[in-house]
């Protein structure tokens, strides 16, 4: 793909962003590649981030899923406690300011839908009113058995982990209602546990935005087929699309497609916007 003219593609891009009122930020798994996160696709990438469930031959699928934490809560805060804390050290790159400069300059700004539970869009200084974390959010806690339907932040846990055997040292975190077992606010495999009640209220948040703008445009990065609940998202509005996905960049109905790592593509769109002064 590297020896491919996308400038065409990229000027294509920028029309259909110049033209809009309002911009739809999707972002799934790909999207914090450029900022070093890891990929979980496929048991290879997942395993080469944590060694010790590839010793233990342990899927994604099974560490990423409420039955872990009842099986062996250690393990299963082990993963998810090194999630938060690398999320927590993380500095979103630099395409997450290309798309806040872009919304500044439309009417209506921007409004996030992401599949991630990273918490990265708030780090790089966008408004929690306009995020919609459809699969929850690693910097918030519940009970394992959603005592109350509490949800809260997770700011006073501080998970000490053992990176060598993916273990938590420091305690477990509890429920202050009842004594159980804290578990990250995420939607995971399996999952019929999950308390969705804070993504239901950011979901009507952005369904009230989308009633109020009149002429958006979608911008989706990193959201591919294995959990393609973003790519449906983008696709059912039937608004203009610019998708960047490197190796999942097919797309159906009015848009455009650039099969670009995601910093990549938002800086090359943002190098046309800025001779078409749009940013001035």
């Amino acid at each position: 793909m590297s020896g491919i003219d996308h400038s065409a593609i990229h000027a294509e891009a920028a029309r259909l962003i110049a033209a809009a009122d309002g911009l739809i930020v999707a972002a799934g798994a790909g999207m914090g590649v450029d900022s070093g996160l890891p990929d979980f696709r496929g048991n290879s990438g997942f395993w080469r981030a944590y060694p010790a469930l590839a010793e233990a031959r342990i899927a994604f699928e099974d560490i990423a899923n409420p039955a872990a934490f009842r099986r062996d809560p250690v393990l299963a805060w082990g993963f998810y406690g090194h999630r938060l804390n690398l999320y927590r050290s993380t500095r979103p790159h630099r395409g997450f300011t290309i798309l806040r400069e872009i919304a500044c300059r439309l009417p209506k700004g921007a409004f996030v839908f992401t599949s991630n539970v990273d918490g990265q869009f708030q780090q790089a200084g966008y408004d929690e009113e306009r995020i919609c974390e459809v699969h929850g959010s690693i910097h918030h806690l519940q009970c394992v058995d959603g005592c109350e339907g509490w949800i809260g932040p997770a700011d006073n846990f501080a998970p000490e982990v053992d990176d060598r055997t993916c273990r938590l040292l420091s305690p477990l975190p509890r429920c202050s209602h009842c004594n159980s077992l804290l578990r990250p606010n995420i939607l995971m495999f399996g999952d019929g546990d999950w308390l969705g009640r804070r993504s239901d209220a950011q979901h009507r948040r952005l369904e009230a935005w989308l009633r109020d703008v009149r002429k958006p445009v979608i911008v989706e990065i990193g959201a591919g087929n294995h959990v393609p609940t973003v790519r449906w998202f983008s696709e059912t509005l039937g608004e203009p699309l610019v998708r960047i996905n490197p190796t999942e960049p097919e797309i159906p109905g009015r848009g455009v497609s650039l099969p670009q790592g995601g910093l990549a593509a938002l800086a090359d769109i943002h190098a046309v916007l800025s001779a078409q002064h749009f940013f001035a």
